[in-house]
């Protein structure tokens, strides 16, 4: 089937504005419906040291009102029109975006103009902002078993600073941020001239490029922001560390792998060996490991996606009691049979079948469109890979994926980083603790002193400090505290994405 596969080719139209601005037009009247994304090219990888986390602070200062909008009024004015929205921020974009129903495309562009043209930058936006982030990292990272982990594995893998640290950023950067600080991010960043708009649904095409004109026209354009470094070294910047985590409750573990920029042909590859590898019950370490071995309690991985040096990932939480060493030694030689004998060709009929069905079901979706859209015209300048990007993945044979997972994933050049319950470690310094005083008396300490109980006698005697119980028999009490343990709830917990 997936031979003679044929995508229907999309409707496009692309326009640029004086200031800059990219629109990107799809039209669609098979649903009343129209989702609009504005795409600004600044993500984590655009922050300086020293001022990190500010890309993710914009996706919520974007909700804090502009000149003709208050504060938290775009919410109101998308969900009273029966729409829905939201914004994310990567290592690579910020985006903003909106589905309603088709005769409210002009409220969703003006909603949109009014915050690039005019934002309150101010500081008590910048302060209680600045807050929700701080209690956001709270809540999802630091109060989550695992989180925190894959924050560092990304700076295990690149050396780069500008590819190494976290998207949500540090939070004594946004601490020592100024209000200066960010007007200035706000203007070199989110210019009309840094931005893309797509708009896909059922609209008249003249129509909508008169309201993009009419609410887009007049904002001021900027210079260009300075160019990005994220070139890479081929090594991992650590192949190997131990990550405590307070809130774990079973060791666990993630692999990390360095892998080439999205859009070539080993990156292509290697997504199609990860298909294969861990994603769905039928992938090869699920079907090893979750349901034949029954180890691990829940293998992941993911394929970071950048314009740069890209990142291949796995984590596995094992069951406890299993051995961790031999679960990451089985991941190892299935990645190394994988790289030697390459996938069946019933693997990768599968993967075809999925390729073309996902293709399918993501396009029955206009927001799905107008992000993918908007992203292939801001990373690559060219909207209509939306079209051909599945006939780059399925031109891939069984012998691309051996040869690209032998080449950057069955290697020593990946990262291992091992979780241990912070809990397990403070019950072994426990143990530890209280075996070392109790070998306080043991004679054949050198300089001991003498053992403070006598030997047990074969009659009941009183002696000093003792209580006489019920049954007869001695009742030592000692100065000496006794050993005790704590019990530490094992039991498994879902990793939380």
């Amino acid at each position: 089937m997936a031979e003679t596969f044929q995508l229907p080719p999309t409707t496009i139209q692309q326009f640029t504005l004086p200031n800059g601005l990219r629109v990107i037009l799809s039209k669609d009247q098979s649903t009343p419906v129209v989702s609009v994304a504005v795409y600004y090219d600044v993500g984590s990888r655009n922050e300086k040291e020293g001022r990190t986390g500010f890309a993710h602070l914009f996706e919520h200062m974007m909700f804090q009102g502009s000149e003709n909008v208050p504060k938290a009024a775009h919410f109101q004015h998308i969900f009273n029109a029966g729409g829905t929205m939201n914004g994310t921020t990567s290592t690579e974009r910020t985006n903003y975006f909106e589905t309603l129903p088709a005769n409210h495309l002009p409220l969703a562009l003006w909603l949109e103009s009014d915050r690039m043209r005019s934002l309150k930058v101010t500081q008590e936006n910048l302060d209680n902002q600045r807050n929700a982030v701080q209690e956001e990292k709270r809540l999802r990272y630091d109060n989550q078993p695992y989180i925190n982990a894959f924050l560092r594995i990304n700076e295990l893998i690149f050396k780069n600073p500008a590819n190494a640290h976290s998207t949500i950023g540090s939070m004594e950067d946004l601490d020592a941020a100024t209000i200066d600080d960010v007007r200035e991010f706000f203007r070199v960043f989110y210019a009309p001239n840094n931005a893309v708009l797509s708009i896909v649904g059922d609209f008249d095409e003249q129509e909508a490029r008169s309201l993009v004109e009419k609410y887009f026209a007049d904002v001021p354009g900027q210079p260009e922001p300075p160019p990005v470094d994220v070139s890479e070294p081929g090594e991992v910047a650590r192949t190997q560390e131990t990550y405590y985590d307070k809130l774990a409750p079973a060791p666990a573990f993630v692999l990390g792998w360095k892998i080439p920029s999205r859009r070539t042909p080993n990156y292509y590859a290697l997504t199609l060996a990860a298909e294969l590898l861990f994603e769905g019950d039928s992938s090869r370490l699920y079907q090893k490991l979750v349901k034949g071995d029954e180890s691990v309690v829940s293998i992941q991985g993911g394929v970071d996606e950048r314009r740069g040096p890209s990142a291949w990932y796995i984590f596995a939480l094992p069951k406890p009691g299993e051995e961790v060493a031999v679960i990451r030694q089985q991941i190892f030689d299935e990645i190394e049979s994988l790289g030697t004998l390459g996938p069946s060709e019933a693997e990768m009929e599968k993967l075809r079948n999925s390729l073309c069905n996902d293709a399918v079901r993501g396009r029955q979706s206009t927001m799905y469109r107008a992000q993918r859209i908007a992203e292939y015209a801001l990373y690559d300048g060219d909207p209509h890979l939306i079209d051909s990007e599945l006939d780059q993945y399925l031109r891939v044979t069984a012998d691309d994926i051996r040869g690209a997972v032998s080449r950057f994933l069955d290697v020593d050049n990946r990262v291992v980083l091992d979780i241990i319950p912070a809990a397990l470690v403070e019950e072994e310094e426990d143990l530890s603790e209280a075996e070392s005083s109790q070998r306080a008396g043991e004679a054949k300490q050198p300089a001991a002193p003498a053992p403070p109980v006598p030997a047990a006698q074969s009659s009941s005697v009183a002696l000093p400090g003792a209580a006489q119980g019920g049954n007869g028999q001695v009742h030592i009490s000692s100065q000496q505290p006794a050993e005790t343990s704590k019990q530490t709830d094992s039991g498994p917990s879902p990793f939380v994405s």
